[in-house]
């Protein structure tokens, strides 16, 4: 029989008796997979296909590319609302034009009503786990049981417009959080069809339930604060993998919607300022003389500059003259969404910064109440530009003409544009470095989902870990730039901070649908997968490999809709390498990381070798695979002389025999130490088992 090339090797340096040996060792157990089910007799390795992911096709190919017959629906909007402040309610009118690109026809059309969550007979709502007090005081009463006979959406009209304009009744029906727009004829490929919404719905005060339908109100020292968000009937999405994407809303899993154009007027109070996603298209109107040159000049600093400062508040020559309400108009080109703040309260300070490498400026705006102050006047504008700056590397320059952050009762949440922050000082304006942290922190994260998932628009309505895993793995990064001392403890992307969830047993795994997710969210969809990318990116891949896969997933799928195999196979594509194991661990299991250090054995090398040049020492190292996970074995050598030595051993290295591997080294040094994983980089949920010393000789 001809000799296996490891065997040649063997051969050569140990000599036919040592090789004999190895091989009877190694055919002792013939195929010994770490998670095997006895009762198949099918391929079982972590390193095979994983078949989950769908075969590649004319829409999406097997190197996660958008195929060439790729296709998405677009749908524009034109919409008027208007903000009462005394009933705490929003009217609105919306024009939808719907575009079908999509190779089939569409007889109906499905619409996101989100704010129907609110109501009491709601599904996410009936589905709350019952109380389990048998009395409550009166504050706990109204936070439980709020009023919410004025919440959740009233569709007062639904029409179809025809091609000379006209307007007919169109037959719709609402499920839930859900609506089905009838078409009156067939919507072909290539065609597009426009309807008119009329509704209205009452906005959720702060401090009471809310089932996350994340708009609110607050009221603060100066006055109300609005935040308006899923405020209008949203087309959903309809795509080449599970055609409607009709699931109902229920808080947990977040969105999944069209690009478009939007143009929107917001009818507000005279006194109040807006930020919205968008452009103001009619500054003269809304905005005082000196507040548009105080613009103008902000944008060609990155300092902040105040547009309306904390002594102007409340003042009405801050104010353009006149009397009655204002309407602000805004418009904005391919976004998947659009969200608005309205407040007579705001304080705004706002600055620019400018890409170097395109020369492209962008306009950062941060409005908050002055009872934010002095906290969002020193952190939040600087934390837009520095997630700018971090996220244009690492994915793509930020293409949108603006960035707003907002202050108000949502502590984050994210839209095209503008982003929902929390993190207010104390009352008396101290605050503690933590609460900074938290601000600069919660900034980094909700400005950043612009990329993830705005712009990448990923289905946030089935995977968490693609929006907010992404956009965790990015911010881990922007973090330690804006501060090389960051706190690692607050930094999701270190594996030391993941571990004590990878020890529990009440766990799903991060490719689990959001809304079944039933434990742990916040670790399973933000910081799993961002310590494991970080991981990815430091240990198995390297920066550089990992960098250029990573910002050719971002470019390709930009203002796309990628599915998480699109992901997983340009990462392997690009950096050039199979990460099944890694996906398959990771990502499709609970498992966890538990290398150990079985045994530790050293012996004459000569007798071996036969040569002296190859060391003194043969140490043989025999590493446990004790958890669930293959990962790359790292491990740290001391010698007696108090040298040491590193040995990184590539994933592969599993590839035949997944539960025990022996490392053979030679050396002229007798060792002193071994110890697994000595950067705690793997997330290793058991280190007692990590260490090697040599066992203390007894005392005659």
């Amino acid at each position: 029989m001809p000799c296996t090339p490891p065997v040649r090797s063997l051969r050569r340096a140990f000599g036919a008796a040592a090789a004999l040996a190895f091989l009877a060792v190694a055919s002792a157990d013939a195929q010994p997979w770490l998670k095997p089910d006895t009762t198949s007799r099918t391929n079982q390795s972590y390193f095979r296909a994983i078949p989950d992911w769908p075969a590649a096709n004319e829409y999406r190919d097997g190197q996660g590319n958008p195929g060439p017959k790729y296709w998405q629906q677009r749908v524009d909007y034109t919409i008027r609302t208007r903000l009462d402040t005394a009933q705490h309610r929003i009217t609105g009118t919306a024009r939808v034009t719907y575009h079908n690109n999509a190779p089939a026809e569409l007889t109906y059309l499905w619409f996101q009503l989100d704010q129907n969550i609110e109501q009491p007979d709601s599904r996410a709502a009936l589905s709350q786990p019952a109380i389990a007090q048998t009395q409550l005081p009166e504050q706990a009463r109204r936070f439980l049981f709020p009023d919410r006979s004025v919440l959740g959406n009233t569709i007062s009209r639904v029409q179809l417009v025809d091609a000379r304009g006209r307007l007919t009744d169109a037959r719709y029906l609402v499920n839930g959080t859900q609506m089905r727009v009838d078409l009156a004829a067939p919507l072909r490929t290539g065609e597009r069809v426009q309807l008119e919404v009329e509704w209205s719905h009452g906005i959720p005060e702060a401090g009471t339930q809310n089932f996350n339908g994340r708009g609110q109100r607050e009221l603060v020292k100066d006055g109300w604060l609005y935040e308006m968000a899923q405020w209008f009937p949203r087309a959903a999405v309809y795509d080449d993998v599970n055609g409607w994407n009709n699931d109902q809303f229920l808080g947990q899993g977040e969105f999944y919607l069209n690009f478009g154009n939007y143009d929107v007027q917001i009818t507000v109070p005279r006194d109040h300022i807006v930020r919205a996603t968008g452009t103001l298209t009619n500054p003269t109107e809304v905005l005082t003389t000196t507040q548009r040159q105080r613009l103008a000049t902000a944008m060609r600093d990155t300092v902040p500059v105040f547009i309306v400062a904390a002594d102007e508040v409340g003042n009405p020559a801050a104010r353009p003259s006149g009397s009655g309400d204002l309407t602000w108009r805004f418009t904005a080109e391919n976004v998947r969404d659009f969200a608005w703040a309205s407040s007579r309260a705001f304080v705004w300070d706002a600055a620019g910064y400018t890409y170097p490498e395109s020369g492209r400026t962008v306009e950062m705006h941060s409005v908050y109440p002055r009872d934010a102050m002095p906290l969002w006047d020193k952190v939040s504008t600087r934390a837009i530009k520095q997630t700018l700056v971090t996220y244009g590397r690492m994915a793509f320059e930020y293409p949108y003409p603006q960035a707003s952050n907002v202050h108000g009762p949502v502590f984050g949440m994210e839209y095209p544009m503008i982003a929902f922050c929390g993190a207010r000082p104390s009352a008396d304006g101290t605050y503690t470095p933590a609460l900074e942290y938290a601000l600069v922190a919660v900034t980094i994260h909700e400005v950043g989902h612009n990329w993830f998932p705005m712009i990448v628009a990923s289905d946030e309505r089935k995977w968490t870990w693609m929006d907010e895993g992404l956009n965790s793995f990015l911010e881990h990064y922007a973090s330690l730039e804006w501060d090389p001392q960051w706190p690692a403890a607050r930094l999701r992307g270190f594996a030391t901070n993941i571990t004590p969830y990878m020890r529990t047993t009440d766990q799903v795994p991060i490719m689990t649908e959001s809304d079944y997710i039933h434990t742990g969210f916040g670790p399973n969809g933000y910081a799993k997968p961002a310590a494991g990318l970080v991981m990815l990116r430091e240990r198995i891949l390297g920066p550089e490999r990992f960098d250029l896969a990573f910002r050719e997933y971002s470019t390709k799928w930009a203002f796309k809709h990628p599915q998480p195999a699109d992901f997983f196979r340009t990462l392997a594509s690009g950096a050039g390498d199979n990460l099944n194991y890694f996906w398959r661990g990771w990502f499709y299991s609970t498992y966890a990381n538990d290398q150990a250090l079985a045994k530790v054995e050293t012996q004459d090398a000569l007798p071996l070798t036969g040569d002296p040049s190859r060391g003194r020492y043969y140490h043989r190292i025999t590493i446990d695979n004790a958890g669930g996970l293959v990962l790359p074995i790292e491990f740290s050598l001391e010698f007696a002389d108090g040298s040491r030595e590193r040995v990184r051993l590539p994933a592969e290295t599993w590839r035949k025999n997944e539960r025990q591997f022996v490392y053979g080294h030679f050396s002229d040094k007798p060792l002193a130490k071994v110890v697994l994983d000595p950067d705690a980089a793997y997330a290793d949920v058991n280190r007692e088992n990590n260490t090697w010393t040599p066992p203390v000789a007894p005392v005659p």
